[in-house]
């Protein structure tokens, strides 16, 4: 450790240190990502009000460990936690994670140094929560992480290969989550929606469901909070919320198919163009509106540095739960119509006057989550634009 130039830094009630790094990377001596300081606080709201719903202490586990931050903070920050396992293959790393443990004063804080799949397959049953934020992808993990999740337990998961997941790049997404990704205005959401259905799809060898608490696509990331249940029944019940999202590119239309291995429709019946399709993918909710609120109110309890940021995006959030899948960007539709685009408190408000759901999203700043369809969406957008 002496031979590094050592960085102190603060998040919440807990401070860590590390050494000095050019750039995020998984070249860095010892891992930490300042950019994902708002994942940590999100992550220390969701796993306490999991904490207060089981009513019941909880063991943590951190499978991912770097400079030990986001499993010293779960310790340091969560009220009910009893056992908290650091793991990280790097020795160096294990070093500053039981130094930055001594640093806050804590106990009850194991440090392992393990592969991580082989560390779940060793630990099965043993934690409440496991936390699986890995450079890159998860999905290598997911299964032994399905292996050792407890019945309801919290499975919190990031995905930080968007460009896969997006559709940027499609044989990867094939390869590593078994489906097909399609480069929309929605691919975030369809990046979340793959995430989710590969989960669901791989927890279900072991006869375990997914009930997602709350999902977010921010920045260069993916991030996942679900509840793990048990029972062959649940899960037969739950994959009944795999399906296809199908996507016109011609006329902006899209529709939802559930099932593994149901027909899908091929052309367009809006315009007749061939329609392409993305999945398979979880068509169910994506948002629980009671978890999010409680995350919210929770807000008020704990010291958060990105505060501001965590509480407009779970404001977002609160609202998109009671939206259908997708959305239609305000200005791809316009510039399909060859019109501009009207101001967008405006066509909220002709949309709801009409009767339809108009929801923001905090996948896009110009996106609308609403049950019109591109046809009446259309129709709005070319009065608004002649009245104004």
């Amino acid at each position: 450790m002496d031979e590094y130039k050592i960085k102190q830094i603060e998040e919440g009630l807990t401070k860590i240190e590390f050494p000095e790094f050019d750039k995020v990377s998984s070249d860095a001596p010892v891992f930490y990502n300042p950019h994902m300081e708002l994942n940590r606080d999100l992550s220390i709201l969701a796993i306490q009000v999991f904490q207060k719903q089981e009513n019941r202490n909880i063991d943590i586990c951190d499978l991912f460990g770097g400079s030990g931050i986001r499993g010293i903070r779960y310790k340091n920050e969560i009220e009910g936690v009893e056992n908290v396992a650091i793991n990280d293959i790097s020795e160096l790393a294990n070093e500053y994670e039981k130094h930055n443990i001594e640093l806050n004063n804590l106990e009850d804080i194991e440090v392992y140094q393990h592969d991580a799949s082989m560390f779940l397959r060793m630990k099965r049953g043993e934690f409440d929560v496991i936390d699986i934020d890995p450079f890159g992808t998860p999905s290598p993990f997911l299964d032994s992480a399905g292996y050792c999740a407890r019945r309801n337990s919290l499975l919190c998961v990031t995905a930080t290969d968007t460009s896969a997941l997006c559709g940027t790049y499609k044989e990867p997404c094939i390869r590593k989550y078994n489906a097909k990704p399609y480069k929309s205005e929605y691919c975030h959401e369809n990046g979340i929606r793959i995430l989710a259905g590969f989960v669901a799809l791989t927890l279900a060898k072991y006869s375990k469901c997914i009930d997602i608490k709350m999902s977010h696509s921010t920045e260069h990331y993916m991030r996942l909070y679900i509840k793990v249940e048990k029972g062959s029944k649940k899960s037969d019940e739950t994959l009944k919320n795999i399906g296809y999202i199908s996507h016109c590119s011609k006329c902006l239309h899209r529709q939802t198919s559930k099932g593994l291995a149901s027909a899908v429709d091929e052309i367009c019946p809006v315009c007749g163009e061939k329609l392409v399709h993305a999945g398979p993918l979880w068509l169910g909710d994506i948002q629980d509106k009671e978890f999010i609120q409680k995350m919210i109110d929770e807000s008020e309890h704990k010291k958060i540095n990105t505060e501001k940021q965590a509480l407009k995006l779970l404001n977002y959030c609160l609202q998109e739960a009671d939206a259908p899948a997708t959305f239609f960007d305000i200005h791809t539709v316009c510039k399909s119509l060859k019109i501009s685009a009207p101001k967008l408190d405006l066509i909220f408000e002709e949309m709801k006057n009409r009767g339809f759901i108009a929801i923001k999203t905090h996948y896009n700043p110009l996106g609308i989550k609403t049950d019109a369809n591109i046809n009446d969406l259309e129709k709005i957008l070319i009065n608004l634009s002649n009245e104004y």
